[in-house]
């Protein structure tokens, strides 16, 4: 499984890299926000140049025709550039126009499985279902992301599976073990990904012992 980080923060990205845990990046307009950069396409660009993998930068036009031209914009920026597109009807007519243009589209925002079969009958790169915010409304994201594994393994889809919105070590878990070929992560979890009780009580078990070796 490749880890994209869901991040627009330089810093974050350069830490989690030199880990080895950085395939690619997710960003769109609130992460951007959040980084507090206005000089978003800047911005995007350092990201590429940094991370040298896949990095989705979002549209924020609703229409096919501006977020098509958006997404030529926005993939000129870098060959490293996914253009993001949300799964409304505007956007797959924009997700066909720019993959058949061998711009890569990242479609986002997919909540169904009928979604996620016409995003790759569209076209799209990556399907990107949001499982944290379905989790968020009482129905099973990762129910979902099975769903699609097994829609696209049937009929041979190259659209890779994103496991999105993920909010905690079990998504991706249970999305590597589905097959998913990808998971977009915020930083603070994959921290959470390497931390496990026991192995902080053996590391003190061990510095306690190799202590007293010292001592004797």
């Amino acid at each position: 499984m490749k880890f994209f980080i869901d991040t627009a923060d330089l810093e974050a990205i350069a830490e989690i890299k030199d880990m080895g845990m950085c395939d690619g990046v997710t960003t769109n307009p609130s992460l951007m926000a959040k980084a507090g950069r206005r000089d978003t396409d800047v911005l995007l660009r350092e990201i590429c140049d940094l991370v040298q993998g896949p990095v989705s930068g979002e549209v924020v036009a609703t229409e096919a025709d501006e977020m098509i031209a958006e997404g030529e914009r926005l993939a000129a920026i870098s060959d490293h550039l996914v253009v993001k597109i949300p799964t409304t009807y505007e956007g797959l007519k924009a997700i066909a126009a720019l993959s058949r243009q061998d711009i890569r589209v990242n479609a986002t925002l997919v909540f169904s499985p009928a979604q996620a079969l016409l995003v790759a009958k569209a076209g799209a790169a990556y399907c990107s279902p949001f499982v944290g915010r379905l989790d968020d409304i009482g129905h099973d994201g990762m129910e979902l992301i099975e769903q699609v594994v097994t829609i696209y393994g049937e009929y041979g889809l190259e659209t890779e599976v994103l496991v999105a919105s993920v909010r905690h070590p079990n998504h991706v878990i249970e999305g590597a073990m589905m097959g998913a070929d990808v998971a977009t992560i915020p930083p603070k979890v994959i921290k959470q990904l390497v931390q496990h009780p026991l192995t902080d009580k053996g590391l003190a078990a061990f510095l306690a012992d190799w202590d007293r070796l010292q001592e004797g």
